[in-house]
């Protein structure tokens, strides 16, 4: 089923991208552009992505902090 009309991204691409790591609806943007058009579909990409499918929310929500290393990497080079 199709979660993203605009550029033709399906449930299972949004899964495999959150496998992957892709946490938060604007990773899965990054990773295929589901949400960056008309925006409509980002509450169902909300809804997939879940409580607890990242395994850095995971550690977040014991109350750990992920390493800066991977914080670093994630935020993006000003253009």
């Amino acid at each position: 089923m199709f979660v993203c009309s605009c550029f033709g991204v399906t449930e299972e691409q949004v899964r495999s991208h959150a496998e992957a790591g892709a946490c938060t609806p604007r990773q899965i943007a990054s990773a295929c552009k589901a949400g960056t058009d008309c925006g409509g579909c980002v509450r169902r990409i909300q809804a997939l992505l879940g409580r607890g499918a990242c395994p850095r929310r995971q550690l977040v929500d014991q109350g750990g902090q992920p390493l800066v290393a991977e914080v670093a990497a994630e935020v993006p080079e000003a253009a």
